[in-house]
């Protein structure tokens, strides 16, 4: 029998559910609409909102201008006055108030995430509840870590759309707690029908947040460099994070800058092969597209055939596919190991990266197809890609120094540990890397000269949940570490004097921090 949409899944049907959840959200032609001065209003220019799952238009974004979001930073500027002034048991309460809503509603919201932007359910599932789990959390520890801190001001998100709760609502529920206003962009590319119920609930529980939809180059002004915004927290590619960190060179502002880096898995004098190909197994979960994936492998060569032997079964092994699909209406959803990247246009750039490098020299080790008995009978698929391996891929390609975000790993073969080391520090910083390896001194020795933020021996590192600290080397971050008590510093005021920990230049510190 060939592959139907599960009915307690399909999308107007799940529409229809999100709208009978937070219908103040919604406008008389049944489209999104922007939270704004305490209010859900202003549709703003309707922009076409497509899924990756099969390309269908799932609605329509507001896309607002620039004098709209001044307006809605205004305002949250105002509703920062009056919360800080509510005592921490108060602000405490209301969180978990909105906490207690998240989780109610976690089954609709995971689902939404499956339509938006592509996440198996089990995934889509991990990050609601990594950020209910995490927040929770902070809800013990806040008291501790408020003593002696006041909040900072208005805090402006704007992050990726690929964890929109475990990264994003996470982040604007910690800031809340803290004593400040929140002001967060939905994401351009995915995240739109999630967030708005997350943010509806939120607002429900008395929390100031405000959600705005639109171009963030046409925002900056208001969301980036507005002086009302005290901090910014954002989460994205590199290209766009300098071009922030430049406009935030002459300003006293603080901020957390994470982009993106080279994160590198190194292979020296090691023989743990069958734990090694169950970290590559979990390391392709979402198609890699997420900031800590490991997409490049330095590996000894002696141990090259060894570690092929691990690796390419685990490529042939992963399960593609449509991720709301079943055989029979009342089947289980598919255990995928990722569906669709988070659009066509991204599958195309990694397909010319992928070509680039092979017509200069790259040796193609493995490139998967997709199993057609995964998708419905005719969609469209043009936004899924199979795993891909390159190994040398030249120093003049794009993939050498560039993150794929996506399937796409490349593999380089060394003789000497100094290679191993240089060719692991290729991107002039990174989150995370790791070094496999049975030898502790040698573990020692590549972990101390690596230019990576987490560095994991035998293992591979994440960004981490609840007190596990989490910040960038070199380009991959600017600003303000976060994690446990460093979150909760980046958006409060200290003691003067009080240096924060982070990675940025002298000439961005605060006043407070010199």
């Amino acid at each position: 029998m060939g592959k139907m949409v599960a009915p307690e899944i399909a999308w107007p049907r799940l529409l229809g559910q999100l709208k009978a959840a937070a219908p103040e959200a919604f406008g008389a032609d049944g489209d999104v609409l922007n939270l704004i001065e305490g209010d859900w209003g202003n549709a703003g220019h309707g922009k076409h909102y497509y899924t990756a799952v099969d390309g269908s238009e799932l609605g329509r974004m507001p896309m607002i201008d620039l004098d709209t979001a001044k307006r809605a930073v205004k305002f949250a500027a105002h509703e920062h006055e009056l919360w800080a002034r509510v005592d921490l048991d108060e602000r405490c309460r209301r969180v978990v108030a909105c906490l207690e809503q998240l989780r109610a509603h976690r089954e609709l919201i995971a689902r939404l995430l499956m339509w938006e932007i592509g996440k198996p359910y089990k995934l889509a599932c991990d990050d609601v509840d990594r950020c209910i789990d995490g927040v929770e959390w902070y809800v013990g520890q806040i008291p501790a870590m408020m003593a002696g801190r006041q909040p900072l001001g208005v805090i402006s998100n704007i992050a990726s759309w690929n964890y929109p709760y475990s990264v994003l609502m996470h982040a604007v529920l910690v800031q809340l707690l803290a004593g400040n206003a929140v002001i967060a962009k939905t994401p351009t590319d995915g995240g739109m029908f999630s967030l708005t119920l997350g943010f509806a609930l939120a607002r429900r529980s008395g929390l100031p947040v405000s959600l705005v939809s639109g171009s963030g180059g046409a925002l900056s002004d208001a969301l980036v460099r507005n002086p009302d915004v005290a901090c910014l927290a954002f989460v994205g590619g590199k290209s766009n994070g300098r071009d922030i960190a430049a406009s935030l060179y002459d300003r006293e502002k603080r901020y957390m800058l994470e982009m993106e880096g080279v994160n590198c898995y190194g292979i020296w004098d090691f023989s743990e092969w069958e734990s090694l190909a169950a970290q590559l197994k979990k390391g392709f979960a979402y198609g890699k597209q997420r900031c800590t994936a490991y997409i490049r492998f330095v590996v000894q060569r002696r141990l090259f055939p060894r570690f092929l032997d691990a690796y390419l079964p685990i490529l042939k092994s992963l399960k593609i596919g449509n991720p709301t699909l079943v055989d029979e209406p009342n089947d289980r959803l598919p255990d995928l190991d990722f569906g669709p990247l988070i659009n066509s246009k991204k599958v195309e750039e990694l397909r010319t990266m992928y070509a680039e490098a092979v017509g200069l020299g790259a040796i193609s080790l493995f490139e998967g197809e997709l199993d057609g008995t995964r998708f419905l009978s005719g969609q469209d698929i043009s936004a899924y890609l199979a795993p891909i391996a390159l190994l040398n891929v030249p120093r003049n390609c794009r993939l050498h120094h560039n993150e794929p975000f996506g399937p796409i790993d490349t593999i380089v073969v060394v003789d000497q540990i100094e290679e191993l080391i240089s060719e692991m520090n290729i991107s002039n910083g990174n989150l995370v890397s790791s070094i496999a390896t049975d030898d502790p001194q040698i573990a020692r020795m590549v972990s101390s000269e690596l230019r990576a933020f987490k560095v994991g021996v035998n293992q591979v590192r994440s960004r981490g949940d609840r007190d596990e600290v989490f910040g960038g080397m070199g380009a991959s971050w600017k600003g303000c570490f976060v994690g446990g008590k460093f979150l909760v510093q980046s958006v409060t005021r200290g003691q003067p004097g009080e240096r924060l920990y982070g990675n940025f230049p002298d000439y961005t510190l605060l006043p407070e921090t010199r």
